[in-house]
Order: C-alpha cells, then structure tokens, then sequence
C-alpha cells in the first residue's frame, strides 16, 4: 500500500509518460482511492499544460543572483554543500 507521502516522492514518475507501467500501476491504485493525491495530480497536470503554452521568460540578473544565495545558504544548513 503506497501512503500519500510515498506518492507525492514518486509524482514526478506518475506524471512521466516513459515510467514503467508496473509502478505507474501500483500508483494509480493509490491516485484512485486517495482524493487528496487524485486532486495534487490533476492540478499539477493542468499546471503543466498551462506553462507548456507559455513563452520562456528570462529571468533578471538580480532574481537569479538572490535565488543562488538562497540555494547555497540552504545546502549550508543542512550539510549539503
């Protein structure tokens, strides 16, 4: 039995269309009974169509150089760098 945490670290590869079917198939048993994850996927699948049709948009030397120290300052802390 796959619990929703369990689901939500395999997301990713639900959503992927080349995942194995085997586990594809152990998680939608989980996707079909469970409202909260079956409500996770669907809003994260629609998401993904809405940014598919969306232009890339470059994102600002400052933004960019603020979220590398957030990244870096978070690697410290928790012992990753």
């Amino acid at each position: 039995m796959v619990t929703c945490k369990q689901f939500l670290k395999e997301l990713n590869d639900y959503l992927d269309p080349n995942t194995d079917p085997v586990m594809k198939t152990h998680l939608e048993s989980h996707v079909s009974e469970c409202m909260n994850c079956f409500v996770i996927v669907d809003t994260t699948r629609k998401t993904l169509q809405v940014y598919k049709g969306m232009e890339p948009q470059e994102i600002p030397e400052d933004v960019k150089a603020r979220l590398w120290k957030a990244l870096e300052r978070k690697m410290v802390a928790e012992g990753t760098s």
